[in-house]
């Protein structure tokens, strides 16, 4: 599953508003934000980069003013991983990523009466963007650009799904177009005041079944912690591997 997480990985940065291929890497950016978690690279799989492909990599970031930064399922590239090392990247984080296929999504119980929601609006795209940045503690602000970038997923072949709150947005969702077989499911989050409703749940359900009915032969996700690793195996999620992130400090 690695390399079809990974070959995924490289499908979805190709569909970035820029790219640059070098030396068996695709890094992918959008110059409407200066977010690393939005402009990253990734190698091909099998990748077995020299000094000079990963310092072309390091440039192409250089030149934008942004951190030089990698996320990539190492077991489908083993030798991407010791020659960023030797260039003096260091390890962010390691996460395991859970695959769910049809035969194993499950509603649980209780959740099948959350009314789940598609988004037609600008108001809509503005209260998933701030329902997302509050249930995310600021990770990230709300913005134009970040309810843009949600109505882009919607039309471009992705998926975005929320629940209606009083004041806008519960907690929503978003996954990405399939690509070699597979999708990804991100950015599940549910605002503090709506947490242990379902919501999450519910919305994770909705967004892998409308993937499998495009096609999709599996979507994949990754988790922060027990809690949440809990919710998305009650829908049918299994462990599958690992992704590494690593970036390069000025």
């Amino acid at each position: 599953m690695g390399t079809d997480v990974q070959s995924f990985a490289v499908a979805n940065l190709r569909r970035r508003p820029v790219l640059v291929e070098t030396g068996g890497f695709v890094a992918g950016f959008d110059p409407g934000t200066t977010s690393p978690y939005i402009n990253y690279a990734t190698p091909l799989p099998g990748t077995r980069p020299t000094a000079r492909d990963v310092k072309e990599l390091i440039e192409a970031f250089r030149v934008r003013d942004l951190k030089p930064r990698l996320e990539f399922a190492p077991d489908a590239a083993p030798e991407v991983e010791p020659a960023l090392r030797e260039a003096g990247f260091g390890v962010e984080a390691t996460h395991t990523y859970l695959v769910c296929t049809p035969e194993r999504l499950a509603v649980p119980r209780g959740t099948a009466a959350v009314p789940v929601a598609v988004p037609a609006t600008d108001e809509d795209y503005r209260a998933i963007d701030a329902a997302l940045s509050e249930a995310f503690a600021g990770e990230f602000a709300s913005s134009p650009e970040g309810a843009a970038r949600l109505r882009r997923i919607q039309e471009d072949g992705g998926a975005v799904r929320f629940v209606r709150a009083p004041d806008g947005c519960a907690g929503g969702a978003t996954c990405s177009a399939p690509a070699v077989g597979t999708a990804e499911l991100a950015g599940v989050g549910t605002r503090p005041a709506f947490r242990g409703q379902g919501i999450a749940a519910a919305v994770t359900a909705a967004l892998t079944e409308t993937m499998f009915a495009r096609g999709a032969q599996s979507v994949w996700l990754e988790y922060s912690g027990a809690g949440s690793r809990r919710v998305y195996e009650r829908v049918g999620f299994q462990p599958r591997g690992t992704r590494l992130y690593m970036s390069l400090e000025s």
